[in-house]
């Protein structure tokens, strides 16, 4: 029986890259779905606003992967060509962040004081020019820590990727486990993998909000 090596190391590198790609795909599709799901849900339109409402509710109230199976395997049973895994797992994460991120977000702009509307609306700024140049930049400082918040989350729930053949880096640790039965080292190895993912984004969302809001203090 093989055990734990550089080859099973090596894997588990190509593994983390490939973690990294989905999460990427996920968090920047998601983001812009998840902009106009925001700029939607605080439209004045009451119709825009209740769609926009109605896809929020739908997307958080679905299982994640519940919704991987959904894009996988429900698209193929409807009679459509089957998505390749790395695809589907990134629709259906993009749909997932979008739908929590568009929340973020909508939070974050209706956040922005009540006079700072008001004052945009004085100079007589259209609702475009009081969006882009009052609200959303005073909106993404309040949106920095709980985005790269939910970046960390988006990592971690790569790990159901796997349900659809994607072999990300917990699905890695899984077959390395299965042919060296070395549960400890294999995984605890995986979640070092991790760490050295979410920490610094963490660190990183620390400091940027810390450089977003010095001008506030």
């Amino acid at each position: 029986m093989p055990s734990f090596g550089l080859g099973h190391l090596w894997f588990l590198v190509i593994a983390a890259g490939l973690t990294l790609v989905l999460s990427a795909i996920a968090f920047i599709g998601g983001g812009f779905l998840g902009f106009l799901v925001a700029l939607a849900r605080v439209s004045p339109s009451k119709l825009v606003s209740g769609l926009a409402s109605a896809y929020v509710q739908i997307v958080q109230g679905t299982p994640l992967l519940i919704l991987l199976f959904l894009i996988y395997f429900g698209l193929a049973i409807a009679g459509f060509d089957q998505l390749p895994a790395v695809i589907a797992a990134g629709a259906g994460l993009t749909i997932y962040a979008s739908g929590f991120l568009g929340e973020i977000w909508r939070g974050c702009i209706q956040s922005v004081a009540k006079t700072q509307w008001e004052a945009a609306e004085c100079l007589a700024m259209t609702r475009w020019q009081r969006m882009t140049r009052v609200i959303l930049p005073q909106a993404m400082r309040i949106a920095t820590a709980p985005t790269v918040g939910f970046l960390v989350q988006i990592v971690k729930n790569t790990s159901l990727a796997s349900v659809v053949g994607f072999v990300e880096l917990s699905q890695a640790g899984k077959l390395i486990n299965n042919s060296t039965f070395q549960p400890f080292t294999v995984f605890l190895t995986v979640a070092v993998f991790y760490f050295l993912i979410c920490y610094p984004l963490s660190a990183w969302s620390r400091g940027l909000e810390r450089r977003l809001n010095v001008g506030r203090r």
